[in-house]
């Protein structure tokens, strides 16, 4: 692993910074809290050509990989203005496509999705499944040449804006009965497929989304990949998932402290700026050690999974559940202490801190919780009996 970005990778992440800083604070906030999605930010990244950086140029993406779309993801979050579909659609969707996806349905889907007019979104949590994906009873059988789903998902990001959803179902072995996981793609405008918002405390722009699936018929090319080997391309998306929740993370991580750090040098009390005080100025060198840290490991996961050797994927499953877990933690201490440091003002809309206490916490929940991490680590890491 280099830890000098090439050229190419610098002038990439100058490129974003620059996108991220136009738009900013002032311009996701108001749609944040009016749950509207940033389009015109989202359509800018797409032509110039930010959201399918990680796609196969013969689809009209960037050719390079998740390592790129990490610094898209991170720089962005860093200027205020993050896209968590970035982490859906090019991220898991994208991937787990490019990888499996047959001819016909790469050219179908990966250009829209590499230019962002596409956007597909995931369907994978059920309201009683939880974290435990073996439990899955959303179902698809075979009726002729066509799918038949039933079931629901929640907790899904970004429908109202999405063109389909990837839909993690489970299909019947007439030789064992067992159920296996399998990938569809479910056009949102397909009959028997209606969604609802879920009221959130936190405010971002992406809604959350009920789904359910009454009898969805799909054509037999709505499944991705091969029927048997799902389980495998579903951990295909999870890793990149992981790696674009971290580089988030890190992003936002990123902006408390630029705010806190601007704040701490500006104000003056008892005739100096209050960043002359350790009581401050350590908890928030503290906090910038951590978020370096878990961004080392977010880099580290996107270089081993960028490297393409299969034999590798339980390295990169493991630095890629760390990296997601560590930036999650860097991100709410870095929140928590800007807060801390601004007084009162860290609360004031203005200062655009106070929102990032909630926004920040989501990722110890979502895209997977730690307590899941710590028992993947706890399990495949240390070799410690299974606990659950």
């Amino acid at each position: 692993m280099n830890f000098t970005e090439s050229p190419e990778q610098q002038a990439l992440r100058s490129a974003v910074a620059e996108l991220g800083k136009r738009y900013g604070q002032a311009y996701t906030a108001p749609r944040a809290r009016a749950r509207e999605p940033l389009s015109e930010l989202w359509a800018e990244a797409g032509k110039s050509g930010f959201i399918g950086v990680n796609l196969p140029e013969q689809y009209g993406g960037g050719g390079a990989g998740m390592y790129e779309l990490a610094i898209v993801g991170e720089e962005l979050s860093a200027a205020g203005s993050g896209l968590l579909m970035l982490v859906v659609s090019p991220a898991i969707c994208g991937t787990i496509i490019s990888r499996f996806g047959t001819d016909e349905q790469k050219r179908r889907w990966l250009p829209g999705l590499a230019s962002g007019e596409a956007i597909m979104a995931f369907g994978i949590t059920e309201p009683d499944a939880g974290s435990n994906s073996h439990n899955i009873t959303t179902t698809a059988r075979r009726d002729g040449a066509d799918w038949v789903l039933n079931g629901r998902k929640v907790f899904v990001s970004g429908v109202d804006s999405a063109d389909a959803v990837l839909i993690v179902g489970r299909t019947e072995d007439a030789r064992t009965g067992r159920l296996k996981p399998a990938l569809y793609v479910v056009p949102t405008d397909t009959a028997g497929f209606e969604y609802t918002p879920i009221d959130m405390d936190v405010q971002m722009p992406d809604k959350q989304f009920l789904l359910y699936l009454d009898d969805v018929r799909l054509p037999a090319d709505a499944l991705i990949g091969e029927e048997d080997a799902a389980l495998a391309q579903l951990f295909a998306g999870l890793n990149p998932e992981r790696i674009m929740a971290a580089a988030n993370s890190v992003g936002m991580g990123r902006y408390a402290l630029d705010r806190a750090v601007g704040y701490a040098n500006e104000r003056v009390v008892w005739g100096k700026p209050i960043g002359t005080h350790q009581g401050l100025a350590h908890p928030l060198a503290k906090a910038k050690v951590e978020l370096e840290l878990a961004k080392l490991m977010m880099q580290k996961a996107a270089s081993l999974l960028d490297g393409g050797d299969e034999a590798n994927g339980a390295a990169v499953g493991e630095a890629a559940n760390m990296a997601k877990y560590a930036a999650a933690e860097a991100s709410i201490a870095c929140a928590d202490q800007a807060v801390q440091t601004m007084g009162g003002n860290g609360l004031a809309h203005e200062y655009g801190v106070g929102s990032l206490l909630i926004a920040a916490r989501v990722a110890r929940i979502a895209p997977v919780s730690r307590e899941m991490i710590l028992n993947f680590v706890a399990q495949f890491s240390l070799g410690l009996p299974k606990s659950y």
